[in-house]
């Protein structure tokens, strides 16, 4: 299989460039993540009202001797296959971290820039680990350390610039290895009792718990090298205040039971510090495992994924509707032979909603899309001249370079 990890090359949501991502700041001694933002999203107000004290950071650690600028960015259940229960008390964390610890690796990746830590969760038997691209991204050594300490070669067996996922692979895996138990992020709702596990720091076998704070969070995250944005990643995320901080990049976000519902990948922090950057404020976000479940098979069976794609431009808009005013993506070009001209989308609509999932703007409406499969059909909610309208849409697949 073949290394893949390529720009967006036509994202099917276009968005304007006051939206892409911060630059990152300075990469320091110990770490630095890459800046990156919530789109449209709560958060980003916050961050506003605070002063613009908010930034967004990517969470693989990376260090060197030289401190070089860094390259890029930075629920209860009554038991499933993982093994564990829930008691009547509430979850058993200490029981769920012994079963899931040996799923979680540490990561450490050496690049031209110097050093990367992050994590990993295995996926199989024959050694197969997913982690986060920005993690990998640039390695040329990668070494992989279970929960008992024994250390391991890996390689990229692909990666997906899109999502921030990758696959690595032991190249000589034991025969002890431990997979994880994914559990189905779409089931996820705010207040389940999460952990996360991780290599915050270079701390391995590091555990912290709390709870899932929101979902279909629309987070952006750039690494800065491309001014036009092209090289972002749009990820509708499961958002959690369990403590996340750099080198928990990659690592689990496991439910009451055991179940991964999401792989850690980036966090909000107040800016602090010469580097601009400080630790966790409670603000953490993780790709859902549904999306992690897609991209990875396609990996593993292809070496590279193909993504879907409603074929609109659209940046953030408002209509009025019912005597109140609804933010959402509103569409300036619909694509020729598009899933969205055949759905019946049109210039001016207003998109408030994909299925179930509100949209509240242009980021929103690029990171739903990239969580579903190309060929699926879905219901896009609209706002027409202030009246909602629902059409059905069968979405096509986005062009790769």
């Amino acid at each position: 299989m073949t290394f893949s990890s390529s720009p967006i090359p036509g994202p099917s949501v276009e968005q304007p460039a006051e939206q892409t991502a911060v630059r990152p700041a300075r990469r320091g001694p110990t770490w630095a993540g890459v800046a990156a933002m919530v789109a449209a999203g709560s958060v980003l107000s916050s961050g506003a009202t605070l002063g613009g004290l908010i930034g967004y950071h990517e969470i693989e650690q990376r260090w060197g001797s030289d401190a070089v600028a860094a390259s890029t960015r930075d629920a209860g259940s009554t038991g499933t296959a993982s093994g564990v229960a829930a008691s009547s008390d509430g979850p058993d964390w200490q029981q769920v971290a012994a079963a899931v610890s040996p799923s979680a690796v540490a990561i450490d990746v050496r690049t031209a820039q110097g050093e990367a830590e992050g994590t990993g969760v295995v996926l199989d038997e024959k050694g197969d680990i997913v982690t986060n691209n920005h993690v990998v991204s640039g390695a040329s050594s990668i070494t992989v350390t279970l929960a008992d300490g024994r250390a391991f070669e890996a390689r990229v067996v692909g990666a997906d610039a899109r999502t921030d996922l990758a696959v690595v692979r032991l190249v000589s895996a034991p025969d002890d290895l431990v997979p994880a138990t994914f559990g189905d992020s779409a089931a996820v709702e705010p207040g389940v009792a999460v952990m996360a596990l991780g290599t915050p720091l270079g701390l391995q076998n590091t555990v912290t718990t709390g709870i899932v704070s929101a979902v279909n969070r629309p987070v952006t995250a750039s690494d800065g090298t491309d001014p036009a944005g092209t090289d972002a990643t749009y990820v509708s995320a499961v958002q959690t205040d369990a403590a996340i901080n750099p080198g928990n990049s990659g690592g689990p976000l496991v439910d009451a039971s055991g179940a991964v519902i999401g792989i850690n990948s980036s966090i909000a922090s107040l800016a602090s510090g010469a580097d601009g950057q400080s630790g966790s404020i409670g603000l953490g976000f993780a790709i859902p495992s549904a999306t992690v479940t897609m991209v990875v098979q396609q990996i593993l069976q292809h070496g590279a994924v193909q993504h879907a794609a409603l074929g609109v431009t659209a940046a953030d808009g408002t209509q009025e509707a019912d005597g109140a005013t609804r933010s959402g993506a509103l569409v300036h070009e619909v694509v020729q032979g598009s899933a969205a001209e055949a759905a019946g989308l049109r210039s001016g609509d207003l998109v408030i909603g994909v299925d179930d999932v509100p949209i509240t703007g242009a980021a929103a409406l690029t990171a739903t899309i990239n969580g579903l499969a190309p060929g699926t059909e879905h219901t896009v909610a609209v706002l027409r001249e202030g009246k909602r309208t629902e059409l059905t849409a069968t979405l096509g697949t986005a062009a790769t370079s």
